[in-house]
């Protein structure tokens, strides 16, 4: 069941995403050539303590057959699209980083991504997470009360095409409330005018990871969580959670 939430359970959300914010913000400044992935974990839990807040990755097992998460950031690096495990993996020069970052906050959800380059930039990182930064800020633009989910997904998928980018939609956008994976489900890629009907309340997260190969295809590795490109090509992963109000949408993940 979809549900919609009030002025005050957003202002809530609001916090939880501000924790976040602050996640992304610690793991971002300690990130640089020589840095371990289970360092910028580490710096995430300290975020998270004090704010006095908790995490929705940190042990989540959607399946039986998955293992439970053992972070409270996903970080995935170059081919890793989404749902990289804090290895102790030391980061290079050039590489490109992905943190996927969530807090629970007085019982709600906050959930938001960013990706970044290690050092150096290459320029064709820097083209990729322009395209995913600017699907993104398309589908946020297109989360207004009246239009459907297959606006918002078709708004993401169109520059994502356009850059030359794979895009998969088994993986994607969700709602966000008490729980990090509420309905509906939110895909990078669709038919505008379809879907559920945005109403204001509600909340979801708006995910768009792309694929610089053009490829749409990705495999899983043995560990059960890291999802990485087929062909290899490097990848990009940003998020926001967004509520769906009558002035407009409204990001309940972004800086303070």
């Amino acid at each position: 069941m979809i549900e919609l939430r009030t002025p005050g359970e957003l202002d809530a959300m609001r916090a939880a995403g501000a924790v976040v914010a602050d996640m992304h913000a610690a793991v971002r400044a300690l990130a640089a050539p020589g840095v371990r992935l289970t360092q910028l974990d580490a710096v995430a839990r300290d975020v998270l303590s004090d704010a006095g807040a908790t995490s929705p990755f940190l042990g989540y097992a959607p399946l039986s057959t998955t293992p439970p998460f053992p972070g409270v950031v996903c970080l995935s690096v170059n081919d890793v699209a989404l749902h990289g495990i804090p290895t102790p993996e030391v980061l290079d020069d050039g590489d490109l980083l992905s943190v996927d970052a969530g807090a629970v906050l007085d019982g709600w959800v906050g959930d938001a991504a960013i990706t970044f380059p290690i050092g150096t930039p290459r320029p064709e990182d820097l083209a990729l997470v322009d395209t995913t930064e600017r699907a993104l800020a398309a589908g946020i633009a297109a989360a207004v009360v009246g239009n459907r989910i297959g606006d918002v997904s078709a708004a993401i998928g169109a520059v994502g095409r356009a850059g030359g980018c794979g895009i998969n939609t088994d993986q994607g956008g969700h709602g966000v409330g008490r729980q990090m994976h509420e309905p509906p489900s939110v895909p990078n890629e669709g038919r505008p005018g379809r879907g559920v009907k945005l109403r204001a309340g509600l909340v979801i997260a708006i995910e768009p990871w792309f694929l610089a190969g053009g490829s749409d295809d990705y495999t899983v590795d043995a560990d059960g969580w890291t999802l990485r490109s087929a062909d290899g090509s490097r990848a990009a992963h940003v998020e926001h959670t967004v509520a769906v109000t009558e002035d407009g949408p409204r990001i309940l993940t972004a800086p303070r």
